[in-house]
């Protein structure tokens, strides 16, 4: 019984995780996407975008395969580090935003500085390298973070089948969700997804990290959802203690 709900409890985590990470990356590939696909035409927008799409989708088909054939602990130990480096990275900038020492991301403001660069380019005659690249890079660049969280936490879960479902549909929403919204991407908490996102990395590559040395965790997986509870309330305390005046000032108005 016991097993069979420590099971539940990382399939739980690990789907929310997965699901919250490619949701952030691709509101912010969306974002980029729409801004070329406005400014300069969809056809070489979406060009870029298929592209890129089938580039990442090689990288999962090669990599895939042979991180599942590696030993689990080892594996689980060197992605546990990764799942660290990139969560606590991910907090750092959310405890920063929130306590109002770095600006909030701002979708909308990232669309616009997309847009002038785009239309400062001039437009092309027939097929637009510009916008092919732009488009490419952009989903490439948000993707590879998908496909790396993918990866590392499927198959250090040995769930990669499952990780890789999960991603597709929070991709296939966000895409439809914006040809239906457009311009509305900011309204996507994605400041408060991305610190969620933090907390279950950290969680996890504590957790993991702890597997691949061998630790004996108190009640086996069901320590996971101890490890996010804990770390939510370090990074809530910590942008408690780092808030500056004018955001407290702000809170309390």
């Amino acid at each position: 019984m016991l097993a069979t709900v420590s099971a539940s409890t990382t399939t739980v985590v690990l789907v929310l995780a997965v699901f919250l990470a490619a949701s952030v990356e691709m509101v912010e590939a969306l974002t980029i996407v729409v801004a070329v696909g406005h400014t300069r035409g969809w056809r070489s927008a979406l060009e870029g975008t298929g592209v890129a799409v089938l580039a990442l989708a090689a990288l999962v088909a090669i990599f895939g395969p042979a991180l599942v054939r590696v030993p689990l602990n080892p594996l689980r130990l060197v992605v546990g580090a990764v799942l660290l480096i990139f969560g606590l990275q991910w907090l750092r900038k959310a405890i920063l935003r929130s306590a109002g020492y770095v600006g909030m991301h701002d979708e909308d403001a990232i669309y616009e500085k997309t847009v002038a660069s785009l239309r400062a380019e001039g437009k092309s005659v027939g097929r637009d390298r510009v916008a092919f690249v732009v488009a490419f890079k952009g989903v490439f660049l948000e993707g590879t973070e998908i496909v790396v969280a993918v990866l590392t936490l499927g198959t250090s879960a040995h769930r990669l089948g499952l990780a890789i479902t999960v991603a597709a549909i929070a991709v296939a929403l966000i895409a439809i969700i914006g040809v239906i919204v457009a311009r509305q991407l900011s309204k996507v908490p994605e400041n408060l997804m991305k610190m969620s996102v933090g907390v279950m990395l950290v969680s996890f590559g504590t957790f993991w990290t702890g597997e691949g040395l061998h630790v004996r965790w108190p009640g086996d997986d069901t320590m996971l959802l101890v490890l996010v509870v804990l770390y939510a309330l370090v990074v809530a305390v910590a942008i408690r203690l780092a808030r500056k005046p004018s955001a407290l000032a702000t809170g309390h108005a």
